[in-house]
């Protein structure tokens, strides 16, 4: 599974806990309609900036909208994480380890 759908399916996954309308969602976030659809289709990973607002938003984390909801995939994941790290810029390891410090 790619890191595009994990994300993009964490969102979702997220909106319909919380039992909001995509128009809802887009709203709570500062994001048109049309822009959050494409996000939910997987037509465009959202930005870095667009996670954080998400998680800001609705008090969750970034690795909260990687986790699907059985921990089947979990080895998948951390291979996704571990590529993503190993190619990551050391100012942005230091803030997803500030991150991770705070869960």
């Amino acid at each position: 599974m790619s890191y595009q759908k994990l994300i993009t399916d964490g969102i979702k996954r997220l909106r319909q806990k919380i039992q909001l309308t995509q128009e809802e969602f887009a709203g709570k976030i500062n994001m048109s309609v049309q822009g959050y659809r494409n996000i939910e289709h997987n037509k465009y990973l959202p930005t870095g900036e667009t996670i954080d607002k998400i998680c800001e938003v609705f008090n969750t984390s970034p690795v909260e909208l990687l986790l699907p909801d059985k921990q089947e995939n979990l080895s998948d994941i951390q291979q996704i994480i571990n590529l993503k790290l190993q190619n990551c810029q050391l100012e942005k390891l230091i803030r997803i380890n500030s991150m991770i410090d705070l869960m």
